[in-house]
């Protein structure tokens, strides 16, 4: 079960800006969304790969972030390990939309909030410490704004990545590699649970106070280790094995380059919903997990009578046509063409940062969207 080369190739970065990369620019791009070195000087290490000095390294990254091609440099911590989150979707009338929209992005703990392609039109998600937080903030958005709002919490993961290629047709043995290293198969899974059985998640004040630090992405210096561990008063050797584990049980999914994709050329962003046979969920979420082109999939509550769809996949692309391409490779190579099915295009983004598990001393955030069409 392979992707066809055609659909692999149309994939790669189209913007004005991705053109202009050097080589150096798209591998460091590229090649440091995965498994970002623990180390001291993380930068001097990804520097000698590259054949570079570090002082480039970090200028260039500096660079990237203030043009808005990357969003932060630093961990993406798995859903509900060290915190609750949920996705929810509003019915909000066109004339009130935006309205709401500002209403939902005001809240600290909503980290998403698009307008999407469905009687359900806003889709937002929400983060916070604990349930009572989370359902707290869901209730006081449905109260202020008079509109029903249904939380879809996760249920199974699949496979969340957010990495994003930006040169398909150079390094789509690389990019498969990379995915297979942070795809949940249910041997992973397992090795995970067992693995934080050892060790409590995020429990003590340091833990809470390092979270807080890195949540919005590492300093970008030549010791940033050195520098969060000075902030909270503890060696860096307690910063990185803290790292070290959180990877190694799941509590961080990946640490490197968080890019904005639609900076990249990935223009058209597509949230597929399935109504599967519950029975049949896992096995079908695993095979569209081995698609390079799925960067979500998950396993979600039905909320009947208004919602039947119970697996949805994230799926990018350059334009629609792209994207619905894959839907339907999707559908043809799981075997999955009869089952019901809705493709919720975005068509705004009202919010976009990564989550706040923590309140940090600088409370001000970017909730950037980069170039934002309707698709």
């Amino acid at each position: 079960m392979g992707c066809p080369a055609n659909l692999v190739l149309k994939d790669a970065a189209t913007s004005p800006r991705a053109a202009q990369f050097s080589d150096v620019e798209k591998k460091l791009l590229n090649d440091f969304q995965h498994d970002f070195p623990l180390a001291h000087a993380p930068f001097d290490t990804i520097a000698t790969r590259l054949g570079v000095d570090e002082e480039k390294v970090i200028t260039t990254l500096q660079d990237f972030q203030q043009q808005g091609l990357v969003s932060r440099v630093g961990p993406v911590f798995s859903p509900n390990r060290i915190g609750k989150s949920t996705l929810a979707a509003m019915a909000v009338p066109e004339e009130r939309l935006d309205e709401v929209a500002g209403l939902v992005s005001s809240y600290d703990e909503v980290n998403h909030n698009y307008e999407r392609e469905h009687r359900f039109n806003l889709w937002f998600v929400a983060t916070a410490q604990d349930q009572q937080q989370l359902d707290g903030v869901l209730e006081d958005i449905e109260s202020v704004s008079g509109i029903k709002v249904m939380s879809l919490p996760m249920l199974d993961s699949y496979h969340i990545d957010l990495g994003f290629s930006i040169d398909w047709d150079r390094s789509h043995g690389e990019k498969t590699a990379a995915r297979q290293r942070h795809t949940a198969t249910p041997e992973r899974s397992q090795q995970k649970i067992k693995s934080s059985q050892h060790d409590a998640v995020a429990n003590s004040e340091t833990d809470q106070r390092l979270i807080a630090a890195i949540q919005k992405g590492i300093p970008l210096v030549k010791h940033p280790f050195a520098e969060i561990a000075h902030q909270l008063g503890v060696d860096e050797s307690v910063v990185l094995e803290r790292l070290r584990l959180w990877l190694d049980n799941g509590t961080i999914n990946r640490i490197g380059v968080v890019v904005r994709h639609r900076e990249l050329g990935y223009q058209a962003n597509a949230m597929v919903v399935w109504d599967i046979p519950d029975e049949d969920v896992a096995r079908i979420g695993h095979c569209f997990s081995k698609f390079d082109f799925v960067t979500l999939c998950y396993r979600r509550p039905r909320h009947l009578p208004d919602w039947h769809y119970n697996l949805f996949c994230m799926i990018h692309g350059q334009d629609r046509e792209a994207v619905l391409e894959r839907v339907e490779m999707l559908a043809h190579q799981c075997g999955e063409q009869s089952v019901p099915f809705r493709v919720l295009f975005s068509k705004r983004c009202f919010k976009q940062r990564g989550a706040r598990y923590q309140k940090s001393a600088d409370a001000t955030s970017s909730s950037s969207c980069g170039k934002i069409s309707a698709h």
